[in-house]
């Protein structure tokens, strides 16, 4: 079944929103934003863009480049945050989209830092850095969402869902079904629009 997605990603980042576009084989109704609206407005253009191309997508593919995080001290993160905003409110005309976060080559490192042993529990665990120095709270939050109990988080326990690029680029439907199929899933309830 083909999801409507939408794009959020840093201009810099373009070639690899293209590729999605483009070249990967894809069952997807593209809902991206593809030519800058026209205004200086910046609230005019958030509502174009929730209004035309997040209200009827069910998954926002979220690009995690070197330009994407919170802590960025030369990049305005505006936009993606207000995208993602509109991609996890759950409300009249809109209904709240799967998360996608693709981590593109240049981000790989900082993100996915191996395996350590916990002190709880015994057990090896990936430590994955999702934070404000690696992207913007609406996606952190969202992943590595506040718990009770457990000394980490199994994919139950998260609503956005995380995938290298070249991982995504060889099967990118299976990704784009974990995403839509968090919509339906326990923990959507638990997500935070503006955390």
């Amino acid at each position: 079944m083909a999801h409507k997605c939408f794009i959020s990603f840093k201009t810099e980042d373009i070639s690899y929103k293209e590729e999605i576009q483009n070249d990967l084989d894809i069952d997807i109704v593209d809902k991206s934003l593809n030519e800058a609206i026209d205004s200086e407005d910046e609230d005019y253009i958030m509502r174009k863009i929730r209004e035309d191309y997040l209200s009827d997508s069910t998954v926002t593919i979220h690009l995690i480049g070197s330009y994407s995080a919170e802590n960025s001290l030369f990049e305005d993160q505006t936009y993606i945050k207000r995208e993602l905003q509109a991609s996890l409110y759950n409300g009249k005309n809109n209904t709240k989209n799967g998360i996608l976060g693709v981590v593109l080559p240049s981000m790989y490192k900082s993100i996915y830092k191996g395996k350590y042993t916990c002190s709880s529990c015994g057990d090896s665990h990936n430590y994955v850095s999702v934070n404000d120095d690696t992207v913007v709270k609406e996606f952190s939050y969202n992943y590595y969402i506040p718990k009770d109990s457990g000394c980490c988080w199994t994919e139950d326990n998260r609503y956005c869902v995380l995938v290298k690029w070249d991982d995504f680029k060889d099967d990118p439907n299976t990704y784009i079904d974990k995403a839509f199929d968090k919509r339906s899933s326990l923990i959507s309830s638990k997500t935070k629009v503006r955390p």
